[in-house]
This record gives C-alpha cells, sequence and structure tokens, in this order.
C-alpha cells in the first residue's frame, strides 16, 4: 500500500533527509517497520507567511518496495527507414517529436537553419559584445530553439496537453537533475540546457534518425495537395512519408512561405510589452518579508496580472536571479527576452511586463491582412532600433520615469551586456500598450509593496511572446487541412508557449504522424 502525506519542512532542514523521513513516517501513525521506503514526489514553497517552509507531498510504501520507473530510452530499437518523417526546427517541438517517432519505429529527418548548439555560442557572443545579428544563428534560431539560451523553465498551465512525466523523464535521462521531476515550478538553467540539447541529439543519432544544421527550408514540396518533402538552401531536395513543422515563433520567411504555397494561415491573438528588471535582494525581501533571503531558499519569484480597459496586463517569462539577453533575429531590431542559470545566482530579477494584443488592436494594419501582427511587432522592434545608437544597445526608463512619462537621467546597473539607452518609452511603445503598461506597473505595485521602485529598469522591447499567426490543423489528426501529410506544430504553428508544452505538442503530433503513416 502507498500513503500520500503531506509534511512541512524548514528551510533549514530540507536537505536534512532523515528529518523529513522521520516526519512522513510519523504523519502515517504506523509502525516504522511497516515502511518499506518513503519517496519525495513534489516539493513546493508557501511563502504567504512570516516564515517561509517547503511543503513536501511523499509517498510512503507500507509492507511494498518501491520499484522506479524503466528507462525510456533503453525501449528505443534502431529505426530502419521503411517510414520516414522530415522535421523541420530542431527546438524541443522538433527534438521530441523525433524521440517519439524513433519510439514509434519512424525514422526521423530534422532540419535547423542554425548551427549545433556549440557552435551556436559565437553567433551569441556577437550578438552581445558586437550587436552583429545573425539571421540564421542567434538566440532564436539555432540547436534546441529559443529555450536552449534563454532559460529552461518546465512549467505550463495546460496539463491536457499529454504526459507532462514522461516528458520531464526524458529530460532527466538525457542530463537534467531529477528535480524537475518534483518540483512544482521546474528549471533546468541555460548553462545546463546545451549538454542536454546535445545529448538528445547523439540519442536521435544513435538509433537511426538524422540532424542536418546549416540547412534552412526553402521550400515545400506539394503536388496534388499532399507534401512529399522540402527543399533546404534554395538548392537539394529532401522526400519523406509526411513533414512536421516545428520552427517556432519568430520564423517569420516560413510564414510568408507558406501563404506564397497558399496554405491557410489564421491571425491569433498575443502579447507585447517590456522587461522590468529589478534587484534579486530587492524581490526577496518583498516576497520572504526577510531582510536577508535565508540559507537553502531559491531565489523568489512572482506572478502579477491586472486587467486594464478591458485588456490582460502581466508578468511573463519571470527569471529570478537572472539576465536580460539580446534576442533579434534580425538586423534593425531591438527585443529582449529572460534566462536564468541553473544556480539563479544573478544578483538581477527580471520579468516580461505585457499586454494581450487582440486582432481588433491592429486597425492600422489591416492591410497586412494575416501578417498584421508580424507587422505591428516589426514596427516597435525598428522603432526601438532607432532609439539606440545603431547596435543592440536597448532603450530603458526607471520603472519609476516609465510611469511618470520622464526620461530617466542616469540609469540603474543591469545584466543586459548590450548596454542600455535612456529614453521615453511612451515615444517608441503604440500607445494603447504604454498606457495600459503604466497602469498595470501602478496597480503591481499596489499589490507587491516595492515594485515600483528607482532601483527597478524597464526595457524594450519584450515582443515575442508567442506567434502572432497560427497555422490551423484538424483538432482530431492534428495535420493542416489543406496540405496531406503536413503537420504544423509547437510555438511556431501557435499551439505551445514554452519548452514544455512545445515538447509535449511535438510528442502528440509524433503519434498523429503514426497513425496517419499506419492508413497509408
Amino acid at each position: 500500500m502507498i500513503k500520500r502525506v503531506e509534511v512541512k519542512i524548514l528551510p533549514k532542514d530540507i536537505e536534512d533527509w532523515n528529518k523529513i523521513r522521520q516526519e512522513a513516517i510519523k504523519k502515517t501513525k504506523l509502525p516504522a517497520d511497516q515502511i518499506k521506503d518513503v519517496i519525495l514526489v513534489k516539493r513546493s514553497i508557501d511563502a504567504r507567511s512570516r516564515q517561509p517552509v517547503f511543503r513536501l507531498q511523499i509517498d510512503v510504501y507500507i509492507q511494498e518496495i518501491f520499484k522506479p520507473d524503466p528507462s525510456i530510452i533503453n525501449a528505443y530499437s534502431i529505426v530502419e527507414g521503411e517510414n520516414t518523417c522530415i522535421i523541420v526546427g530542431a527546438g524541443p517541438a522538433g527534438y521530441f517529436a523525433a524521440l517519439q517517432l524513433i519510439e514509434q519505429g519512424i525514422k526521423p529527418i530534422i532540419f535547423d537553419r542554425g548551427k549545433d548548439v556549440q557552435a551556436r555560442r559565437r553567433d551569441l557572443r556577437a550578438i552581445q559584445q558586437l550587436g552583429e545579428v545573425n539571421p540564421n544563428s542567434n538566440y532564436c534560431f539555432g540547436e534546441g530553439g529559443a529555450g536552449t539560451y534563454s532559460d529552461g523553465k518546465l512549467y505550463t498551465r495546460s496539463h491536457k496537453r499529454g504526459n507532462m512525466y514522461k516528458t520531464l523523464r526524458l529530460l532527466v535521462e538525457h542530463g537534467a537533475k531529477e528535480n524537475i521531476l518534483i518540483d512544482a515550478h521546474p528549471h533546468i538553467g541555460t548553462n545546463k540546457l546545451p549538454k542536454i540539447v546535445a545529448n538528445i541529439r547523439e540519442t536521435i543519432l544513435k538509433f537511426g534518425g538524422e540532424v542536418h544544421f546549416n540547412a534552412l527550408i526553402t521550400d515545400f514540396i506539394i503536388r496534388d495537395g499532399k507534401v512529399l518533402g522540402v527543399v533546404s538552401n534554395n538548392e537539394k531536395e529532401h522526400f519523406a512519408d509526411a513533414t512536421i513543422l516545428a520552427t517556432g515563433h519568430s520564423a517569420r520567411d516560413i510564414f510568408t512561405l507558406l501563404r506564397q504555397k497558399n496554405i491557410t494561415l489564421e491571425a491569433k491573438p498575443f502579447a507585447l510589452g517590456v522587461r522590468v528588471e529589478h534587484p534579486q535582494p530587492l524581490i526577496d525581501r518583498i516576497q520572504y518579508r526577510q531582510a536577508k533571503r535565508e540559507a537553502n531558499l531559491p531565489a523568489s519569484s512572482y506572478k502579477l496580472v491586472c486587467q486594464v480597459k478591458n485588456r490582460g496586463v502581466f508578468s511573463f517569462c519571470m527569471c529570478p536571479g537572472g539576465l536580460i539577453v539580446p534576442a533579434s533575429t534580425a538586423p534593425g531590431e531591438i527585443v529582449v527576452n529572460g534566462m536564468s542559470p541553473s544556480r539563479r545566482d544573478s544578483p538581477f530579477a527580471n520579468s516580461g511586463t505585457v499586454v494581450a494584443v487582440e486582432l481588433e488592436d491592429l486597425k492600422g494594419f489591416n492591410k497586412f491582412g494575416v501578417f498584421a501582427g508580424i507587422e505591428f511587432q516589426k514596427q516597435v522592434e525598428q522603432n526601438m532600433y532607432r532609439a539606440s545608437d545603431g547596435t543592440q544597445r536597448a532603450p530603458a526608463q526607471r520603472i519609476t520615469d516609465f510611469v511618470n512619462g520622464k526620461r530617466s537621467s542616469s540609469l540603474p546597473e543591469t545584466s543586459y551586456i548590450p548596454g542600455l539607452e535612456s529614453v521615453k518609452l511612451n515615444e517608441l511603445l503604440p500607445d494603447f500598450i504604454y498606457k495600459r503598461l503604466r497602469m498595470g506597473m501602478i496597480e503591481f505595485g499596489k499589490k507587491m509593496k516595492g515594485y515600483l521602485t528607482e532601483e527597478a529598469n524597464v526595457i524594450g522591447t519584450e515582443s515575442r511572446t508567442s506567434s502572432p499567426i497560427r497555422i490551423p490543423r484538424n483538432k482530431t489528426t492534428l495535420m493542416h487541412e489543406d496540405v496531406l501529410g503536413f503537420f504544423p506544430c509547437g510555438e511556431g504553428a501557435g499551439f505551445a508557449g514554452g519548452i514544455l508544452s512545445a515538447a509535449m505538442d511535438g510528442e502528440n503530433v509524433a503519434k498523429a504522424v503514426g497513425i496517419f503513416l499506419e492508413k497509408k
């Protein structure tokens, strides 16, 4: 028999497993000799009272021994290529789709416009230190996708997408720490993810898959309403039995290509705003109500949301102990994103703070049709670039000056390596975005005393929260109804919003490919 109990533990005792074990056994009110195993299954922090505590959910095995789950990878077999599937994009959706295909005996053939995870580092240094943007290799494009060098947060609000536990276990089998299986808000860290991503690639290759880098897809081979394959780098044709499109939310050229092929696209709502950066000790004092964060407590985070004039204003992708990085995918634009290393030990905390953008807000862009959202994003990103000095220096204000519409005479320290340029962001942001952000930040200051402080920077622009375009698919087959064998997937298709949800969508689509091929 297994009995689940909850134990509250002070931060100072969180590493004392003997004490935790005894507390769990005590909760069962059973003799200790009947207990065969004690297994931690969930861990979260409760900071609602003056003394933060860890809440632990623990399975106590009574007259029964815990049996760990068998390895997923060890059950794979080498795929021979009888059934093949092209995957466009080597991000979480693409790579986890590939693993699922291998599990089903289907050979994945992956193409990515960018470089492998190690070679990609040189282009990240170039954008950080020199302001040089490689449009095919940057913080969004390349092996592992946008998540590899952005953060590594592994939680999703939608638990209906699929087997989240299986996805997390695959990450553990490829090198992630096992605590991602138990933490309420699991996180790997941008310094750990590159090795994990490389390990996933090695698994795909070991079991017969293919991975091709520096392979920009420039055409889809479609005949009689069916996708037969793709063309890479304007020259080489590749054929397969099905194609999964998993290119991420910033592959704007793919959207253009799909429109040229008369493949139906849909405009969808998205969000746009700024990054707000505070000193991490300040956020700790607010959230934990301690002058100095207690040992064993992680860097604290926050989640803020309110409604302003019928639009949501909310924090997004909060990075405690994190950094802000340049996430532009083309020259002449400023885009920023946040990331955290595994230890979350940076002295800064940052969060996207964005406004929901509905289709009715884009009236001035109606001439662009389904591309209205992309053109809206571009205009804001290019406005930000024109306000800089022609590098990746990002426009910024102190948050107090932002809400008062004043240019900051000086700016606080920042984690953003290219540097900041003091501007009036209200002159660069669309008026309805700025006004809602301003009112939202004032409301956040009421909810979280100390949020509105001269120590915080507001940095523009956070514009790639999600894709403004959806590539529609049948709800049952997960296949695009215009093209047989074509499976849109992940963030770029408008069906995911983060590493975990993209990975699970990739797995789901791969299963759908299996069903499709069985019926051939």
